[in-house]
């Protein structure tokens, strides 16, 4: 009796794990994933400089990815004030963009793909308009990034390959809670007293219902060649800059 008793009890457990384990199993992802995403920040800042005069931005996207194959394509629009403030028109950005993600190794993943900043009604005398390529790798929390431009680049005369190199992390310190650290250099072809180094410190939290990012970002940048035109300010200056996103 105690025989049959030990052996009901083992399978009870036995099955109350296996139901517990296929409970908890991660849900495979669907072939076809769309998500939106929409966004408040106190300054839109692009690679530490900042495209809306230092002043608030609405920012919102689409994404598409194939799941087994890592293929994605999406687009994403920002409203700006340079394009308007350096003697053209136009106050919104959009990025169209696509790619391929994976796994070179267990460790290490990559990313590579196109992006094209369209900029509509720029009247700009060198077109704003810019794609680039770009290529990425990722070890853990940490990556290292390259684009290069295939035209020129945000308006800049004979800027054809330019150059963006992006270093950094994204550690997650506290469940929900990630520290963002990064540094980049942006090359000018042929247009060097522009070139210039910017980095951030920030952390970014998911409440669920939103997530709210805090950072602070600078540049080295040269203070004349990065003034607004509307009104002098220095566009890569060191400041706090607050984001609330939210992912649908």
């Amino acid at each position: 009796m105690k025989n049959v008793l030990l052996a009901a009890a083992i399978a009870t457990l036995f099955n109350s794990q296996a139901a517990q384990a296929q409970d908890t199993a991660p849900t495979a992802k669907p072939e076809h994933e769309v998500s939106f995403n929409a966004a408040l920040a106190s300054d839109y800042r692009y690679r530490g400089i900042s495209q809306t005069r230092l002043k608030p931005a609405l920012q919102g996207g689409a994404d598409y990815v194939n799941n087994p194959s890592g293929f994605y394509a999406g687009a994403w629009a920002s409203t700006i004030k340079w394009t308007k403030d350096a003697g053209g028109g136009g106050s919104v950005e959009v990025d169209l963009y696509a790619g391929k993600r994976g796994a070179l190794t267990s460790e290490i993943s990559y990313d590579v793909g196109v992006l094209t900043y369209v900029y509509p009604s720029n009247g700009l005398a060198v077109s704003a308009n810019t794609t680039e390529i770009y290529g990425q790798l990722s070890y853990g929390p940490a990556y290292m990034k390259y684009s290069h431009s295939t035209t020129n680049l945000f308006g800049f005369a004979n800027s054809k390959n330019s150059g963006y190199l992006d270093i950094g992390a994204n550690i997650e310190i506290d469940s929900g809670l990630i520290l963002n650290l990064h540094a980049g250099h942006q090359s000018v072809k042929n247009n060097n007293s522009y070139a210039y180094t910017d980095w951030k410190v920030g952390v970014t939290k998911d409440f669920g219902i939103l997530s709210a990012s805090l950072a602070v970002i600078g540049t080295n940048a040269g203070e004349a060649a990065y003034a607004s035109p509307a009104n002098g300010k220095f566009l890569g200056k060191t400041s706090v800059v607050a984001m609330l996103s939210k992912t649908f």
